[in-house]
């Protein structure tokens, strides 16, 4: 969806582009700029079952859907013991899978949810320690083409800069680290007392090899940290992992 919202900016169908920033690529073209990222909504992964309230809940040989590597990397170090399966399709395909008996259990986002007014789904909120979201989770971002500047301050309300330098930071360590969605990779950034705290990983898809690490500084510091903390990934082995993954 991505390049056709794209090619009705280029052909002025539209003025603006909104997307889930998660799905945003690393790079844009160079004729487009992102002029707001709105405030970002829950950016933790949710557990939706009909039989269980909880992933610890999940008897051994549960089938456990998701269309994610880096849920799947997750869930499987955590739980060797589930049977983690792909999931596709829209979000409402997605549940009616679900409510079909196919899995015991499915993993989603939160702010999908959340948005589409299905919050009563959700069993259990996963704890960004035990699950780290993909980069820019739960946030959206404006889209537009650089040559349209004057969009800008009209587009300023809308922009949440507290979220900007959350999302700044996780998309510079996935940048650094080369990430795209055929890597399990995570990173969550918040803010505390002006100090931006941000911690990520990279693993194998069976979860066996996981390196993970945090940093913390100033808010202004924003993209420094997420390549500071990629570096430090890459340090304790990451390429390794990401090499291996290459193949």
């Amino acid at each position: 969806f991505i390049k056709e919202l794209e090619v009705a900016l280029q052909n002025k169908e539209a003025d603006i582009a909104v997307h889930s920033l998660k799905d945003l690529p690393m790079h844009l073209s160079n004729e487009f700029m992102i002029a707001a990222i709105g405030k970002r909504e829950d950016a933790r992964d949710a557990f939706i079952s009909n039989d269980f309230g909880a992933l610890e809940m999940l008897p051994p040989g549960s089938v456990v859907g998701t269309s994610s590597l880096r849920r799947q990397s997750q869930l499987q170090r955590r739980f060797p013991d589930l049977v983690i399966q792909p999931l596709r399709g829209n979000l409402q395909t997605r549940l009616r899978k679900l409510d079909k008996k196919q899995y015991q259990g499915i993993i989603l986002a939160a702010a999908g949810l959340i948005r589409l007014k299905l919050k009563t789904r959700i069993r259990q909120y996963l704890s960004p320690d035990n699950s780290i979201p993909a980069v820019g989770q739960g946030a959206l971002a404006i889209e537009i083409l650089k040559v349209r500047s004057d969009l800008l301050e009209l587009l300023k309300p809308l922009h949440h800069p507290e979220t900007a330098h959350c999302v700044l930071a996780e998309r510079a360590m996935s940048r650094t680290l080369g990430g795209s969605c055929s890597v399990p990779l995570g990173a969550h950034a918040m803010i505390e007392n002006k100090i931006l705290k941000l911690q990520g990983f990279v693993a194998s898809i069976d979860g066996k090899e996981m390196i993970k690490d945090k940093v913390e500084g100033p808010i202004e510091d924003a993209e420094k940290l997420g390549e500071k903390l990629a570096k430090q990934l890459l340090d304790q082995g990451a390429d390794k992992i990401l090499a291996s993954l290459a193949v």
